[in-house]
């Protein structure tokens, strides 16, 4: 029998902490919760997690840092879906950009924040079986940069690391698999995450930006991520797969 995901919630408000844990408990999901951000890496540091349910408006550390933290850190690949007030626009952008998977303003039904939970579990699981974490060794090259698809990560000319969260890592994956080819923001989305864009729906062009910055891509004139007005965008530049482990 499969073992059920497990989600760590974080936030500083008891009832809803608890409102939340029994929630996702009573509908198959394995949950911790911590308060703050010391409580979260401690658990972190006990059990592996499939998903954080991160509160933006945390006293002392918020979930932007907390955010940045993960991103930046040995759980980069961990979803993240952070919740925030309605009025906290900006947050959600910066968040978004910081590598939230997704997000949820409050107030929010039970019912939907288990729904946001199982689409964000189910598109990180739906990836190609070239973009899953088995998958050999592998160095794919492009223009000055080379990605290890096993360790996740770009390797600059100079040979150094940049991390990537798994939101980039399925982006970058998806440019790469189809080079010189215009992706409008649906087929991105459907790619990456399972799911379609709306109107209002901004995630897949901050993770553009993001992983622009990640790859130093000047975004008014770009080398490797072109973005075509109203048709979307393109990897303009050659893609050479293949490759063993970089020693």
């Amino acid at each position: 029998m499969d073992k059920p995901d497990h989600i760590l919630v974080v936030d500083d408000d008891r009832e809803i902490r608890e409102l939340l844990g029994n929630y996702l408990e009573k509908n198959g999901l394995r949950v911790s919760l911590a308060a703050n951000g010391r409580q979260m890496r401690s658990l972190l540091e006990q059990y592996p997690f499939d998903l954080i349910v991160l509160d933006l408006m945390l006293p002392g550390e918020d979930g932007l840092k907390l955010c940045r933290e993960l991103r930046a850190g040995k759980w980069r690949a961990v979803p993240i879906l952070m919740l925030t007030a309605l009025s906290d626009e900006a947050d959600r952008i910066v968040g978004l950009e910081m590598g939230a998977d997704d997000y949820l303003t409050k107030p929010f039904g039970v019912r939907e924040l288990l729904a946001r939970v199982r689409s964000v579990l189910r598109r990180t699981r739906m990836l190609p079986p070239n973009m899953q974490a088995d998958e050999p060794s592998q160095i794919i090259r492009f223009g000055d940069w080379r990605l290890d698809t096993v360790g996740r990560h770009l390797l600059d000319p100079q040979d150094t690391q940049v991390a990537l969260s798994g939101a980039e890592y399925r982006l970058l994956r998806v440019f790469i698999d189809h080079p010189q080819r215009v992706l409008n923001r649906d087929q991105l989305l459907n790619l990456t995450q399972g799911r379609d864009a709306d109107a209002f729906d901004r995630s897949i062009d901050l993770l553009v930006s993001r992983l622009r910055q990640r790859l130093g891509d000047d975004a008014r004139e770009p080398r490797y991520i072109k973005t075509l007005r109203s048709e979307g965008y393109v990897f303009s530049v050659a893609v050479e797969q293949g490759g063993g482990s970089h020693e």
